[in-house]
């Protein structure tokens, strides 16, 4: 990766946070925490990783993405928005009545929504079946799947991934932003899912664990998870609820509360700050 791509990719990351805080505070409702916390990875996913057409959204040969963790679904829309999938002043509409953008992913209302999803722990059985498809028909599909850490705690995780080794779905990459906060508090608190990467390990996937702000970290992580062969490859990574905006930093508070109008005033100026810091540079 250039100088000149990772400043691009840290300017995209910037605008999808921006879309986060946008859509959340017309919303009046949402989930900012957990968007905020992936914003880099939804950056590098469909701005470096993925092979996608938002002309074709619907495209066969596309690469897939689950939002596992679907109420943050904040985070994918503004990312699917930056990257041309429908207009950025949609996302000022989320969770309105006859809106395409609800709190909860839908695929068959959303361009680029590749799974319905909200139920958690239930996004990782369809991301599964997916790589299972692909490998029975015969394609090159990928398919990415983000899961939270507390998320983790659903029996149902652990069931899709003891299938996804046992038929060696190396075209599935599992994602884990591990933030440590979930609705009800410090995930080590509420249900410890610790060891994270141990417990990934046991159950057969070939693990990565890196700075999910880091990009070069995370390109390094996702070439890995290409050249593993037979077992499907899990990135952990380690981030912070509410990133990029300092009132919501590794804040629990923040999984579901949307910013108030000086609240979005101040984390529209911290990022307009962190733009003109990164333009300079």
């Amino acid at each position: 990766m250039t100088a000149s791509e990772l400043k691009d990719l840290r300017l995209t990351a910037v605008r999808v946070r921006e879309g986060i805080l946008t859509a959340t505070h017309a919303a009046k409702c949402g989930h900012p925490g957990g968007s905020l916390s992936a914003a880099d990875v939804f950056t590098w996913l469909y701005f470096k990783e993925m092979n996608i057409d938002p002309a074709n959204p619907r495209w066969e040969e596309r690469d897939r993405f689950v939002l596992s963790k679907g109420h943050t679904a904040p985070g994918l829309y503004s990312v699917l928005a930056a990257r041309g999938f429908f207009p950025e002043e949609e996302l000022t509409t989320l969770r309105a009545i006859g809106s395409r953008l609800q709190g909860h992913p839908n695929m068959n209302e959303t361009p680029g929504v590749d799974m319905s999803t909200g139920s958690l722990g239930q996004g990782i059985s369809a991301a599964a079946g997916m790589a299972l498809a692909a490998k029975h028909t015969g394609k090159t599909v990928r398919v990415y799947a983000l899961l939270g850490d507390g998320e983790l705690e659903e029996g149902q995780v652990w069931e899709a991934l003891m299938l996804s080794h046992h038929y060696g779905l190396d075209n599935l990459c599992v994602i884990v932003d591990n933030n440590g906060l979930q609705i009800d508090g410090r995930v080590t608190d509420v249900m410890n899912s610790y060891p994270i990467p141990d417990k990934l390990a046991a159950f057969g996937l070939h693990v990565e664990q890196v700075d999910g702000h880091d990009f070069q970290q995370l390109e390094a992580a996702f070439a890995r998870a290409k050249e593993t062969k037979g077992i499907p490859t899990a990135i952990v990574m380690k981030t912070t609820k509410g990133k990029g905006v300092s009132y919501m930093e590794d804040q629990a508070g923040w999984h579901g509360k949307a910013p108030n109008d000086a609240e979005y005033a101040q984390g529209m100026a911290e990022l307009e700050a962190l733009r003109k810091e990164l333009e300079a540079m």
